[in-house]
């Protein structure tokens, strides 16, 4: 039996995006640096990540708060709450949600375990008189506050909830908001990728793992991150948030809004593995029924935004997934070389890269790829190019064997 997305129902589009990262803060500035392939990498100096080692990856600069956003809460948000509401704020400024029923809208928020940082902090400040832990404590370390404060915030009354799904989460929480609005449960649905805020024992423990990148660029920081060349030895982690709003093609129009692209199809599959090694054949599965649920064959895809972490197994894997689908003559570049893996959030915020990739007409540059390890893919390399992009599919995937895939397409003049 087919998919319910496959009956004829109103179409489901992107109508407001918000954006933060290293490289800049709001859509605007983000695009730009993009384009550019303007990158932020150092070693980090964020408290909680400076342990007996040092990492390299790419720091948010100071954020800028919009006066609409309430003192109090950002005062006793911790740094996730803080991005997740600035960013929240760009989206629902974007899509004028302040005209739709908030009883009506939705928030699903992907990430798991994400203010570890913080958290890890806390203990280290409270271990010897822990009679002086604040109360606020017993909310905030929930992954639920992010839900609470983004729901009070900004008046949402419909249901709010958290996904986990690893590096893959801000996809799936994309795919839990579209199946959400196709089921009616909401008129509209906002998907958040929210920033992992990891401390020195996790990126201590993803570098032993052989996930995080070595110290191999130590001198270099700029050179560390390499999806797809062969001298890649694993991520290099990047603040971000993303945040997409999702509504029906009717909605869109009665309310004037003009969305970004058409949501086409969507899978989500498992590997039936715990490990972190992927799997091709997982990849493949969620990539043929994306393409069959969007009614594309492979030769119409024009662009594909990867998962391309720099990992040495899992970039072999996914070009070798994305050869076996025929899908090797699609233009391939990878978001992570300038702004990092961002975890939790890199799902969204690379959706995001490519909603702004259709709307430009441009596709960005992949930073390091010198010698890139799959020479018959069709790859943008060290300059931005223009691109006439009428359909994409963004891939991403998480330890624990998670695969989603999603396709967009440029939506008509008029929709």
């Amino acid at each position: 039996m087919r998919s319910m997305q496959n009956c004829e129902q109103p179409e489901l589009v992107v109508t407001g995006i918000g954006v933060s990262s290293a490289i800049g803060q709001g859509k605007a500035a983000f695009s730009s640096a993009l384009f550019k392939g303007q990158h932020a990498f150092g070693v980090m100096q964020r408290p909680g990540r400076r342990g007996e080692a040092s990492f390299i990856g790419a720091e948010l600069p100071s954020l800028s708060y919009p006066e609409t956003l309430s003192k109090r809460m950002l005062r006793t948000a911790s740094f996730s709450g803080q991005v997740a509401m600035v960013t929240l704020q760009e989206a629902w400024d974007d899509a004028k949600l302040d005209n739709v029923d908030p009883s009506r809208i939705g928030l699903v928020v992907g990430g798991s375990n994400f203010q570890q940082r913080e958290l890890f902090q806390t203990y280290e400040t409270y271990r010897e008189k822990m009679c002086f832990v604040p109360p606020t404590y017993g909310v905030s370390f929930m992954d639920t506050d992010l839900c609470g404060l983004c729901t009070e915030q900004f008046g949402i009354q419909g249901f709010a909830y958290t996904v986990g799904g690893s590096s893959a989460s801000g996809q799936v929480a994309i795919i839990q908001a579209i199946e959400a609005v196709q089921a009616g449960r909401v008129d509209v649905c906002i998907a958040m990728g929210a920033l992992m805020d990891i401390s020195y024992m996790e990126c201590q423990a993803l570098r032993s793992l052989g996930a995080m990148g070595s110290d191999r660029y130590a001198d270099e920081p700029a050179m560390a991150c390499r999806p797809f060349d062969k001298m890649r030895d694993g991520f290099i982690y990047g603040e971000s948030c993303g945040v997409v709003v999702i509504e029906r093609s009717d909605s869109a129009v009665r309310r004037q809004e003009k969305p970004y692209a058409k949501l086409a199809g969507w899978d989500m599959g498992m590997d039936r593995n715990r490990n972190p090694n992927p799997s091709c054949e997982g990849e493949v599965r969620v990539i043929r029924r994306t393409l069959e649920k969007a009614k594309l064959l492979p030769e119409e895809i024009d662009y594909i935004n990867p998962h391309g972490t720099g990992s040495i197994v899992g970039d072999e894997i996914e070009i070798k997934a994305l050869r076996d689908c025929k899908l090797s003559h699609a233009y391939i570049n990878a978001t992570k070389s300038i702004i990092g893996h961002g975890l939790s959030a890199a799902g969204t915020v690379e959706m995001i890269a490519t909603l702004l990739q259709m709307r430009d007409s441009r596709l960005h540059p992949t930073r390091n790829l010198q010698e890139p390890i799959g020479v018959d893919c069709n790859w943008v390399k060290n300059e931005s190019i223009p691109a006439v992009i009428h359909n994409t599919m963004n891939l991403s995937m998480g330890f624990g064997g998670i695969n989603t895939a999603i396709c967009m397409q440029k939506c008509e003049s008029g929709i």
